[in-house]
């Protein structure tokens, strides 16, 4: 095999990849490194019908790039005062799979006494947070969680850099999380908690 068919089984490989992710901003990433690859690949075999429709395609993929990052969007907490909501248990129910993937450590039986908030992204519901206080200073995570399709750290932000200020004012100044998952550790170390150096399943942030 040469080395050109390499790179054209490369893109293609890449291009084929994209199209299996859920996450809309991964797709694009790795469908624009799949499309530019695959119009190398075009060049330098002379197939300029190939080099001309994937370079098109990575046109397209940069402009919707720009253009999500580029979008403001409008984020707010929303409150659930009834733990038997009939839309939460149907959320909790929907994403359970996914819950359990990367909070195995989730249970609903111990959140009765909880407090919940639906994170609303342009007032739609793609994340619930969950917690506990624990003590007059800290308060525990029960869940954060987003749903697929807005994976992408902007409702983390937008939480612990932002919305939480109503915590603060009840004298929480410490948030705990528990985690074996590693991407949800590695999740929780890019939001700014840090690993308790007795217990590597536990992570604390202050406020």
């Amino acid at each position: 095999m040469e080395w050109q068919e390499i790179i054209g089984y490369t893109g293609s490989v890449l291009i084929a990849l994209s199209l299996m992710m859920k996450n809309i901003i991964r797709l694009r990433k790795v469908n624009l490194f799949g499309a530019l690859t695959f119009a190398v690949y075009g060049l330098l075999v002379n197939a300029y019908p190939v080099l001309v429709l994937n370079s098109f395609i990575a046109l397209v993929d940069i402009y919707y790039l720009i253009d999500i990052y580029r979008k403001k969007d409008a984020f707010s907490l929303m409150p659930v005062l009834d733990s038997n909501h009939p839309y939460l248990n149907k959320f909790l129910d929907f994403y359970s799979d996914d819950i359990i993937e990367f909070s195995p450590e989730f249970n609903r039986d111990k959140t009765k006494d909880a407090n919940y908030y639906f994170i609303l992204r342009n007032l739609v519901p793609v994340g619930i947070f969950i917690y506990k206080v624990r003590s007059l200073e800290e308060a525990e995570i029960l869940l954060d969680y987003s749903i697929p399709d807005y994976r992408d750290l902007k409702n983390a932000e937008y939480l612990y850099y932002a919305a939480l200020e109503f915590l603060k004012e009840k004298g929480v100044k410490n948030l705990i999380a528990k985690s074996e998952v590693d991407k949800h550790r590695n999740y929780l170390m890019r939001v700014g908690f840090i690993e308790d150096t007795e217990n590597k399943n536990i992570f604390r942030k202050k406020l």
